[in-house]
């Protein structure tokens, strides 16, 4: 892991690979960049993998206080410059990574290659959305992280997923236990009070793969084929054996699916 200074805040990357297009990796909530594990395993012998701990989460400081989707971004952004990275990147995210990859395209289009969006969204929360997003922010700061990963943990994975791989549903609980109360309360503020970004669909004229597993109940199939649908240069990949965390719980397909994309970046 390096850690690159922002003042604000130090953003952890992990780096890996050396030659190749870059592939910058951004995480959902409340995780870290170690859930991209098996996408860092793959590809650094193909790309350039930038994985990002978002500010507050991992090992990044900053945390604490008001943030927005488009902050995270920034860092991002700012993160990539520091480091020397001047070719355009193909920005990846999931899930509230791909809240910042939304806000990428639209502040820092000079620096994409192309889109990966993987079960995510582009509708804004319902109010009944964000008053809860608004009420675990409170309550974690109160409670601990532990009651954060036993509440949303069940609704992140297929349920063949907590059979077949329970070490990797440890990871996750684990990770999201581990995460700092002001970074979940930081990212929860920020992601009730996200925009609604369906009206940026039509303009987004860079090639976008986006990604939904098929059991996605937070992200769903048929609500991704839609907002895909506006998209000129996007295609739409549904991944079987998975949930909301389609990288993490069915790997190989979502290795397939990116990898294709990569090669029509190439060609």
């Amino acid at each position: 892991m390096k850690k690159v200074d922002l003042g604000h805040a130090k953003i952890a990357v992990h780096l890996a690979g050396d030659k190749g297009p870059i592939l910058a990796l951004a995480h959902g909530f409340p995780l870290d960049h170690s859930m991209w594990k098996y996408q860092i395993e793959y590809f650094s012998t193909r790309t350039r993998v930038v994985a990002f701990d978002l500010r507050g989460f991992g090992q990044s400081t900053g945390g604490s206080g008001n943030c927005t989707m488009a902050d995270y971004a920034d860092d991002c952004a700012a993160a990539l410059t520091a480091l020397g990275f001047e070719k355009p990147v193909i920005f990846c995210g999931l899930s509230m990574g791909g809240y910042v990859a939304w806000q990428f395209w639209k502040r820092h289009r000079q620096m994409l290659a192309g889109l990966i969006l993987c079960d995510t969204r582009a509708a804004a929360d319902t109010e009944e959305v964000a008053r809860g997003r608004r009420r675990m922010a409170f309550d974690v700061l109160a409670r601990g992280s532990h009651f954060v990963a036993d509440a949303m943990l069940p609704r992140l994975m297929a349920p063949q997923t907590f059979e077949q791989f329970p070490d990797r549903v440890e990871m996750l609980r684990r990770v999201m236990a581990e995460t700092s109360p002001e970074a979940i309360s930081t990212a929860q503020r920020a992601m009730a009070s996200r925009i609604d970004v369906t009206r940026w669909l039509p303009q987004i004229d860079i090639p976008t793969l986006a990604i939904c597993g098929v059991e996605d109940e937070i992200s769903r199939v048929d609500e991704m084929e839609t907002f895909t649908e506006q998209m000129p240069m996007a295609n739409l990949s549904v991944i079987s054996s998975a949930g909301h965390m389609a990288p993490f719980e069915n790997p190989a397909a979502v290795n397939e699916a990116i990898e294709k994309f990569l090669e029509t970046l190439v060609d």
